[in-house]
């Protein structure tokens, strides 16, 4: 923007860098630069908050399904803030792999004692020690717990691109409508 030209009081802050833009951006699309940059700083620290959720979920409060949906609002936000996410996106999945994936991770882990011997979604306890981590305790659980979290995660990517095109197509249809 050259200096001679002044921005008016209802786009003083709207980005005007590729690099502070999130995701594919439309024309027309007001975006301010304020929820691009916390979108950008908030993301990945929600991805990782979420991902402790997911391991802290046989001890504490938590587990795959409060993880997913923590990883879940992450999407939302980014989605709120930059609206469809293109190829250029940090994380780019396609949401009915990642519901299959879950949902196949945790079947599997599900029947999986069954072929033991075991009963149906039964957890095993493995305590290790490792030179530099030290002990290590790991519960079979955990698989069930990450095949939920990716089938949660899934649902949300899978309705926020729903919802997110019927919101698409009817601002389409809205703006050939003035024309």
């Amino acid at each position: 923007m050259s200096p001679s030209t002044k921005p008016s009081w209802t786009s003083w802050d709207a980005p005007t860098e590729r690099w502070l833009l999130s995701g594919f951006r439309r024309e027309g699309q007001a975006r301010s630069v304020l929820l691009e940059l916390v979108a950008r700083i908030v993301f990945p620290t929600v991805l990782v908050v979420s991902v402790y959720l997911l391991f802290a979920g046989h001890d504490r409060a938590g587990g795959g399904f409060t993880g997913g949906l923590v990883a879940g609002q992450a999407f939302l936000l980014r989605h709120l803030a930059g609206g469809r996410m293109d190829d250029s996106a940090v994380v780019s999945m396609r949401p009915p792999v990642l519901i299959g994936l879950g949902l196949t991770i945790a079947c599997v882990s599900a029947f999986l004692p069954l072929l033991f011997g075991g009963q149906l979604l039964e957890t095993a306890i493995y305590e290790f020690t490792l030179p530099l981590l030290g002990e290590i305790k790991f519960v079979s659980s955990v698989i069930l717990d990450t095949g939920v979290f990716l089938l949660i995660v899934g649902v949300v990517l899978d309705l926020l691109r729903t919802l997110g095109s019927g919101i698409e197509a009817d601002a389409d249809a809205a703006a050939r409508e003035r024309r």
